[in-house]
């Protein structure tokens, strides 16, 4: 009877350590299981060229595999396979959001799909300065967010969009204020354009409204006149003093002259000197043939000239020339005799170089 017990003692003994053994191997290959998917999923995957942060661009329309591409294409991914398993399972595939993503070194491949999966991308700074006219505008923008060129002026020559707004072809740069703005990279020639507009109102305040009045002109008018401003000099301290000349021009109704239109008419922007046969040019935009204002901006004016038109600076000079110190600032005059002597001063230190 001992014997029988003893027996099933040790028999239980042995199941007993099978089960132990059994349970300790599930734990190992848990345990090896669990730190593959710890490596797979939380451990810094990501590398960036020279550790800084890289910028991922996925086009409106692409594919996972095109994604794919442009992160092998760039050596971005560590383990690759682990992205692809955890891809896959989180269903990214079926989720590829556009945009652009910034990418900094070291994230894992858990944090990476997060952000494309929930497309959180980074917006991108989009500036613009010294623009022609809106062709060289777009061309500019392009390069910055997903909208082709082509898209957006096809938008600013389109009368019925711009009348929308309360532009045409001829004032439509008046809309664009030359800063640093925020856009998602995917954003469509539409959102850009409305955007502008919206920024184009918060700009034109009660204040700034009152300024305009005040100087006699519409914020389109403004606009014109502070881009012939801006052609007519690049030193910003005397940008209220030449606002103020042709101000002083329009109230005594004089031709406005301002050899910057004439450029904008002949359409030749490398002309360096304006002769008389220009000022025969037959064109709306030929100060010294027409009154007033041209029709539209010669360019798009900077913050900087709309500013100066806005706050002129009051005196009575009605003349400017160019100084003979060839410093790019103006000698100002009040009458054509003292406008003569300075553009005779300028002519013979020109004549001299």
């Amino acid at each position: 009877m001992k014997q029988k017990h003893s027996e099933q003692e040790i028999r239980r003994r042995r199941i007993r350590r099978i089960i132990v053994i059994v349970f300790g191997l599930l734990i190992v290959i848990a345990l090896v299981i669990g730190y593959r998917l710890f490596q797979t999923v939380m451990k810094p995957s990501v590398r960036t060229p020279e550790g800084k942060s890289f910028s991922l661009y996925v086009p409106t329309g692409a594919s996972y595999d095109q994604v794919l591409d442009s992160l092998k294409r760039h050596d971005l991914i560590g383990d690759l396979h682990g992205f692809e398993w955890l891809a896959q399972k989180k269903s990214y595939p079926e989720h590829i959001h556009p945009g652009h993503y910034l990418l900094k070194n070291g994230m894992s491949n858990n944090q990476l799909i997060n952000m494309l999966t929930g497309g959180l991308q980074t917006p991108v700074k989009v500036t613009f300065n010294n623009m022609r006219d809106v062709k060289m505008l777009a061309g500019r923008i392009s390069q910055q967010i997903e909208a082709d060129s082509l898209s957006i002026v096809s938008l600013l020559t389109n009368p019925d969009s711009l009348n929308t707004m309360g532009f045409n072809t001829k004032t439509i740069p008046a809309l664009f204020l030359p800063n640093t703005y925020e856009f998602y990279w995917n954003t469509s020639a539409k959102k850009f354009v409305d955007k502008m507009h919206q920024e184009y109102d918060k700009f034109w305040n009660a204040e700034r409204l009152d300024k305009a009045k005040a100087v006699g002109l519409t914020p389109i008018q403004v606009s014109t006149l502070a881009s012939i401003v801006d052609k007519e000099t690049n030193k910003t301290d005397e940008m209220a003093r030449i606002a103020g000349v042709y101000l002083n021009r329009l109230r005594n109704g004089w031709l406005l002259q301002a050899d910057p239109t004439l450029v904008f008419a002949v359409g030749d922007f490398e002309l360096k000197r304006v002769l008389n046969i220009h000022k025969e040019v037959e064109s709306p935009y030929n100060t010294y043939k027409y009154a007033g204002l041209p029709p539209g901006p010669i360019c798009i004016p900077s913050l900087a000239s709309i500013n100066a038109v806005l706050n002129p600076e009051k005196h009575n000079y009605y003349y400017f020339c160019a100084k003979e110190d060839f410093s790019g600032y103006h000698n100002f005059a009040k009458t054509l005799s003292e406008h003569t002597r300075n553009a005779e001063r300028y002519q013979r230190a020109l004549r001299g170089r």
